[in-house]
């Protein structure tokens, strides 16, 4: 039997779900997941799904000339796949790459820049640019075209009743994560936490979505300030993961009362009507039982800053330009996977108290590494917290893992840092300045 069929009997299974995938420490990679938003050059309109030059033609030429397998809902194709990697598309026709699980930087790396150069060049063909953007930067909610995705036109339903830019998060962001393995669930318990103490500081570094609507939004992340309005329930930073007896257990008992968005049988969509999980375990739904697989989906559709699956996902970084992009798996590797640096960083930032570092959170959405953080500044934090993990790479380099040193994938943070500013105090810099406001010129500087 798949196991994701398997019937869930109780709390047991649920906690099984998290220490099943527990990993031995030499067995660790790292994973990551890049979303980039697609324009025609020409006129800066965001690309449909229909048409000869439409996302869904794109998605089929990539299948074709690449060797992907399609993955199709009624007829259209939605998604792409490949040796443990996949292709995936956002409610907006953002396009995210899910890379496979990877030893190294490196690897990931290479398998990014090849991602991206292979859909560049088939792009081109049909007049698109991928932008280097946490945002589109050119239009409203109201005018960008939908995906023919299910679970999407259930996610639109239900989430502008939790919060006011939920739409907006759907379909104008871009964002670039990292997941990694945990050894056992104490392993669990410390990268999670020292990864939510970091989150501003590293969001901070990768803040790249100053300009939206056509004009400077007044923030240099307004993505991370539209997460923070988008569903209060399945979003933030979990002040719970810092109390004493977070674990398993309690990051299971949080997420049963998160109302779920949808069901899925026989490949159609059943939208949850407000039932959270725990009532569709005491109860069912419509003669259907929970299996493992929906406890799975479920937990994808939970939203908070550093996530809990079967890995743990770090959430918090706007889509950047390329050399920024390795260096977003590389400087948390580097103080997740090295325990000496783990252990530094926490020592940094493990005393703010969780009100400092939700407002920290807040004020790196309007000012970036000009932010402060719990009376300290984040750029003197981001130099610091930098320098740890190139230290902690630096080890994983010389510890017998025969892994390449990873430290000049820091490189362009570094030199971030030294700018002083985020990359989306710099995109505004340009609008106004060598750009004159204008979209071609945008188009053509933020372009993978």
């Amino acid at each position: 039997m798949d196991p994701r069929n398997q019937p869930i009997e109780g709390k047991q299974d649920l906690l099984g779900y998290f220490r099943d995938a527990e990993t031995p420490r030499e067995e660790w990679r790292v994973g990551t997941e890049h979303e980039k938003i697609g324009v025609y050059v020409d006129t800066g309109d965001r690309v449909p799904y229909e048409g000869p030059y439409g996302i869904g033609a794109l998605l089929e030429k990539l299948a074709h000339e690449a060797g992907w397998e399609p993955i199709r809902e009624e007829g259209k194709t939605i998604a792409l796949v490949h040796d443990g990697a996949s292709v995936t598309l956002e409610p907006g026709g953002q396009i995210e790459l899910s890379g496979a699980p990877l030893r190294t930087s490196r690897e990931t790396c290479i398998e990014f820049n090849t991602h991206v150069d292979l859909v560049k060049s088939l792009s081109d063909e049909f007049g698109i640019a991928w932008l280097g953007l946490g945002i589109d930067p050119f239009h409203e909610v109201a005018d960008i075209p939908i995906m023919p995705k299910a679970r999407y036109d259930i996610m639109r339903a239900y989430l502008p009743t939790r919060g006011g830019l939920a739409l907006d998060m759907m379909h104008a962001t871009a964002t670039v994560q990292a997941n990694f393995d945990y050894l056992d669930e104490a392993d669990m318990i410390a990268k999670m936490r020292v990864a939510l103490v970091a989150t501003p500081i590293i969001s901070a570094l990768f803040a790249n979505s100053s300009l939206s609507g056509g004009k400077e939004n007044g923030f240099a992340s307004k993505r991370l300030m539209i997460w923070r309005d988008t569903d209060p329930d399945r979003c933030g930073l979990l002040p719970f993961v810092f109390d004493p007896d977070f674990g398993y257990a309690r990051y299971m008992e949080w997420a049963l009362d998160i109302p779920m968005f949808f069901l899925v049988r026989n490949e159609r969509y059943h939208a949850g009507g407000g039932m959270t999980f725990r009532q569709f375990m005491d109860s069912g739904w419509q003669g259907m039982r929970p299996t493992i697989g929906d406890w799975d989906l479920h937990l994808t559709t939970l939203f908070p800053d550093v996530r809990l699956k079967r890995i743990i996902e770090v959430r918090g970084a706007d889509t950047v330009p390329r050399d920024l992009i390795c260096a977003l798996p590389a400087v948390w590797k580097g103080f997740l996977y090295d325990e000496a640096a783990r252990e530094a960083v926490w020592q940094l930032l493990g005393e703010t108290s969780f009100p400092e570092l939700d407002a920290a959170h807040l004020d790196v959405a309007r000012r970036g590494l000009r932010a402060g953080f719990g009376g300290r500044k984040v750029l003197d934090l981001a130099r610091e917290v930098v320098s740890i993990s190139a230290e902690g790479l630096r080890r994983i380099a010389g510890s017998g893992r025969r892994d390449q040193d990873e430290r000049v994938f820091l490189d362009p943070l570094f030199e971030q840092i030294e700018k002083g500013r985020s990359p989306g105090e710099e995109i505004v810099e340009r609008w106004r300045g060598e750009w004159g406001r204008n979209r071609q010129r945008l188009i053509e500087a933020t372009r993978y």
